[in-house]
């Protein structure tokens, strides 16, 4: 995928029936389904069943099984409730006869209330003064190790500019903190809600895990650590433009038991704060 629209293509479901869906999925270089595919293709098939005036508001999801990638992924629509303000949807991603995710989404009708939001520091370099990941591997790929460089040789609809570049070769533990920019590719304008924050869900399991390696950095990276996604929340604040730039500010609070367990924020340029992810997700070390 090079492109939104190359993104846009594979979240686009066929409808096989009301409450039935299909999706393809697209390789972002790892050997199974990336699990933001199969987050933002389910949010799809529940948005689907959702009247237009209810807005999605928060999201909570497992992932059971690994998805295979050469086979197409049945989405089953579940209507758990319509109230007089809120919608309840559950769906289960199915491939064959195996359960590989589960989601359960709520939706809102709009309304007026207070308002609050948390900022991020000002001291935050702007993307514009950073290298993005095709720059890193421009810059540096003949010394990166091979499975990170494998990994950013690999087309995205998606630029990515971390605010602070971790050197592979440099062992050394760190403050579990990890922000990096990003921008769709393409034309992103006058997409509707419901779209973004489908697009918006697929960029949120990028990067989230980095902070809880960070830590044990001296010991501890992508190549010796068997790393997934167990499961991903999400909540939804106010309407976005995503034909700018967005930060994704993450931290790792705990690392246990093979483990770890990260939060991030989701901001607008101007410091709007979007959207709030919870994640925690399998760190094993591999074994020699």
């Amino acid at each position: 995928m090079k492109s939104v629209n190359d993104l846009i293509s594979v979240l686009n479901l066929k409808q096989a029936s009301e409450n039935e869906f299909i999706g393809i999925s697209k390789s972002i270089g790892s050997p199974n389904v990336f699990g933001g595919q199969v987050l933002a293709q389910a949010l799809c098939a529940a948005q689907k069943s959702v009247a237009s005036n209810r807005i999605l508001h928060s999201l909570h999801s497992y992932f059971l099984e690994a998805g295979d990638l050469d086979l197409p992924i049945t989405y089953l629509v579940n209507n758990m409730r319509n109230g007089g303000s809120f919608s309840t949807r559950r769906v289960t991603a199915m491939q064959g006869d195996k359960t590989i995710f589960i989601l359960a989404t709520s939706f809102h009708k709009k309304e007026e209330g207070y308002q609050h939001r948390i900022n991020f520091s000002d001291t935050i370099k702007q993307p514009e003064e950073l290298l993005s990941w095709d720059d890193i591997l421009t810059q540096f790929g003949a010394f990166l190790p091979q499975q990170m460089k494998a990994f950013l040789e690999i087309e995205r609809p998606i630029e990515f500019k971390p605010t602070v570049i971790v050197n592979p070769l440099e062992k050394k533990d760190l403050p579990p903190f990890a922000n990096v920019w990003f921008k769709l590719r393409g034309d992103a304008a006058n997409l509707d809600l419901a779209l973004k924050q489908q697009l918006l869900t697929y960029i949120s399991d990028y990067n989230i895990l980095n902070a809880t390696l960070l830590p044990n950095a001296s010991k501890a990276n992508w190549g010796n650590t068997q790393m997934a996604s167990l499961d991903h929340s999400m909540w939804f604040f106010r309407e976005f433009d995503l034909t700018d730039w967005m930060l994704y500010k993450t931290e790792s609070l705990n690392a246990f038991g093979a483990r770890g367990f990260s939060r991030g924020n989701i901001y607008t340029r101007n410091g709007k704060l979007i959207a709030s992810v919870a994640q925690e997700g399998l760190m094993r070390p591999l074994k020699k």
